[in-house]
């Protein structure tokens, strides 16, 4: 009996070092050619104003960033043009672009569904004149995940952005 279990607690240790070498071998690549990096808290106040919850952004399997851009030239001239002043930084030894900004909503009843939803998927919608040229109507441009949150009729959601482009 004392052999089954000096040999069962060897598997175990082998499968826990040898199922964490993928993760962070995953880890050391993953953000290596990211050209955006996307930060998000997103704020939720009831009708009165009261402060309901708080999310950022989540980190995903494999210390994966949640978030995701679109892989277009659109993302660049939406970047460069449409969401504000940049500022230049650096972190570590890399320089970054800089965006902050901030998009609101209400949560209201459509369809007489439903009276209160739960989400955290939250999105940068881009429609119009500018992006038409690329044969669009609208298009979703940045869109980053947090912690679930919940939504009753008439909550305010305010989604503060920060955008890093990375500067080659």
């Amino acid at each position: 009996m004392k052999e089954f279990v000096i040999l069962l607690l060897g598997i175990i240790f082998v499968a826990l070092i040898t199922s964490s070498v993928p993760s962070s071998a995953i880890d050391d690549t993953s953000t290596k050619n990211l050209k955006f990096e996307i930060y998000l808290h997103a704020v939720v106040r009831n009708a009165q104003g009261e402060l309901i919850s708080v999310a950022e952004t989540s980190q995903c399997k494999f210390g994966m960033n949640c978030s995701i851009y679109l892989p277009h030239e659109i993302t660049d001239y939406v970047f460069d043009t449409l969401l504000g002043k940049k500022e230049i930084i650096t972190i570590g030894d890399i320089k970054y672009e800089k965006v902050q900004f901030n998009t609101s909503s209400k949560y209201i009843e459509l369809f007489d569904v439903h009276d209160r939803e739960l989400t955290g998927i939250w999105e940068v919608d881009v429609c119009g004149e500018p992006i038409e040229k690329y044969g669009y109507e609208c298009v979703k441009i940045f869109w980053s995940r947090t912690s679930v949150v919940y939504l009753e009729m008439g909550d305010v959601t305010t989604v503060y952005w920060t955008i890093l482009r990375q500067i080659s």
